[in-house]
């Protein structure tokens, strides 16, 4: 993910799926360079559903296709 792409992907987080900052930057640390793979830390740590965890790859394929 680009460095703007991430910014809107963690603003999507907390605004739409109310994920908490210590849980975003948790899984930040977790994957280092590889942002692709937040949604997966997200989940492996349980701080997402499986229903959010669906939404972050709907964003993210939505947000993908229009850039």
């Amino acid at each position: 993910m680009k460095s703007l792409d991430i910014e809107a992907f963690i603003t999507y987080l907390q605004n739409e799926l109310n994920i908490p900052s210590d849980a975003i930057q948790l899984a930040l640390r977790q994957v280092g360079a590889d942002k692709a793979q937040l949604p997966i830390i997200l989940w492996q740590y349980g701080l997402v559903s499986l229903n959010q965890l669906n939404k972050m790859f709907a964003w993210l394929e939505a947000h993908h296709a229009s850039a």
